[in-house]
């Protein structure tokens, strides 16, 4: 079915590289994706890889009076968590740490499954699917969160704030995340065991 014009039509599997578009009004009805198994594992294992320094090293570098201050996501959460702010810690550490981890290991059960061509549990490993493009845009929270944090509090006459190795690993963790999910085909869960990927 069209998403613009909502007509009903048919629309057979499409080669690579190829697409189909509405005969009524001409839009993007779907796309033929090749070696979704294969882009969709090398963009999770680039995340995963990127993970790791996201959460070690800092994100940010204070100078504050002369005292230097380098804090990580953990870091960060927990002085929250201390300082009495559990629900902001609590989302921090959930959009930061946790969604992503998930959705990673969430995709490396996808793929793995679709690339051993398993036919049991498809229903649950759709069910794992439509979770991961749930809580996709709450991967960017955390984003979302530092720019508002940023935005409100302009410490530019008393301190310093430098961005730390963490954030190129953290920034690349999310848009690798991102680019794993949406290059994920969730219709290789459904394919039959003889076809080819």
């Amino acid at each position: 079915m069209c998403k613009v014009c909502g007509l009903l039509q048919r629309v057979e599997e499409l080669p690579p590289r190829m697409s189909a578009e509405c005969c009524r009004c001409g839009s993007l009805l779907a796309k033929g994706r090749a070696n979704t198994i294969a882009r969709t594992a090398a963009f999770s294992l680039a995340a995963l890889i990127f993970y790791v320094p996201a959460n070690i090293y800092p994100i940010l570098r204070m100078e504050y009076y002369g005292a230097h201050t380098e804090n990580t996501v953990w870091d960060g959460c927990v002085r929250l968590f201390q300082d009495g702010q559990w629900l902001v810690a609590t989302i921090v550490f959930l959009a930061s740490i946790m969604i992503p981890l998930l959705k990673l290991l969430g995709l490396f059960y996808l793929i793995t499954t679709a690339k051993l061509r398993w036919t049991r549990h498809q229903r649950e490993r759709t069910r794992v699917y439509k979770i991961i493009e749930i809580i996709g845009p709450w991967a960017m929270l955390d984003v979302f969160l530092l720019a508002i944090l940023v935005a409100l509090v302009r410490l530019k006459e008393l301190a310093t704030i430098t961005p730390g190795p963490g954030l190129l690993a953290f920034t690349a963790v999310v848009v690798l995340t991102i680019l794993a999910s949406a290059s994920f085909d969730p219709k290789v869960i459904w394919d039959a065991p003889e076809k080819k990927v």
